[in-house]
């Protein structure tokens, strides 16, 4: 299982999850992506996400104006 980091902190909708979907897809099913956002709708936005696309969010947190969001590959 392999994890990656993506920044998208200063970006607006639907740009956190566009980045995120292009990361996704060049990872392998069980590795872990750790999305830093400061858009105050990417955690509505990637619970959403998630659902459409079967992928899992582990965790949805914030600190300091950053949200941290913690996605599983499907």
């Amino acid at each position: 299982m392999n994890s990656e980091t993506l920044d998208v902190t200063g970006l607006k909708c639907p740009l956190p999850i566009l980045r995120a979907k292009k990361a996704l897809a060049q990872m392998q099913q069980g590795d872990v992506l750790t999305v830093l956002a400061t858009d105050g709708g990417a955690p509505g936005d990637f619970e959403a996400f998630c659902r459409q696309t079967g992928h899992v969010l582990l965790d949805s947190s914030e600190q300091d104006g950053v949200f941290t969001l913690v996605v599983k590959h499907k």
